[in-house]
């Protein structure tokens, strides 16, 4: 799968012109379907005489379960939130929310029009974007005694993982993020290190987005 990288404060954007009607395309990475509606409330606000806005969004995948969210937001069904969707899901796209703002030209476009309008609009947008593949890893949370962080900061490190979330205090405490591929490896790695008195324990599944070249 994949994403994109562009942030909800700086999306990807581009536009189009069908018969008067304009339709601008924007396009956001998001982690949830809340950050994808707050990002649609966001560019409503920035489009206050726009006739419409719709918008799909794509979240999740790290589980095996994808959540998906639509508007059509007063087109008629299917003609607006779907074709977008449609992009999205075409592409293998998730962690993603793309609206589409029309400004209404006084030309009818049909169901066939809006559909063809929305669509390339979604792709337009998406075309304009900073793309990334989609990493998935395992979050592990992690106590160690001060002398043991550097070696274990070695190993995460060897198997092309981060830390985040870190608390200084009696102990070092801190969120390791690892590619889930290597995390039985790196399981493995630190049991031997610390002669299992370090044993990570497992949070949850996370998506990572990656850069392509």
């Amino acid at each position: 799968m994949q994403t994109i990288l562009n942030t909800p404060d700086d999306p990807a954007h581009d536009s189009l012109v069908e018969k008067k009607s304009e339709f601008i395309g924007d396009a956001a990475h998001v982690d949830t379907l809340d950050e994808a509606l707050a990002f649609v409330a966001a560019i409503r606000e920035q489009h206050p005489k726009a006739r419409h806005v719709a918008y799909a969004a794509v979240c999740g995948g790290a589980d095996g379960r994808l959540s998906e969210r639509m508007s059509d937001d007063g087109e008629p069904s299917g003609t607006a939130g779907k074709p977008i969707l449609d992009v999205l899901k075409q592409s293998g796209t998730t962690d993603c929310v793309v609206a589409v703002t029309r400004y209404f030209g006084g030309i009818l476009l049909g169901s066939g029009g809006l559909v063809r309008a929305y669509s390339s609009a979604a792709s337009l947008a998406m075309k304009a974007a900073r793309a990334a593949r989609i990493m998935t890893a395992k979050r592990y949370w992690v106590r160690l005694e001060y002398p043991q962080l550097a070696r274990f900061q070695q190993i995460l490190a060897q198997l092309g993982g981060s830390q985040e979330d870190e608390s200084y205090a009696v102990n070092v405490e801190l969120t390791a993020v690892v590619p889930q591929d290597d995390c039985a490896r790196f399981e493995e790695r630190v049991r031997e290190a610390f002669n299992a008195a370090v044993v990570p324990a497992p949070i949850d599944m996370v998506n990572i987005p990656v850069p392509l070249a």
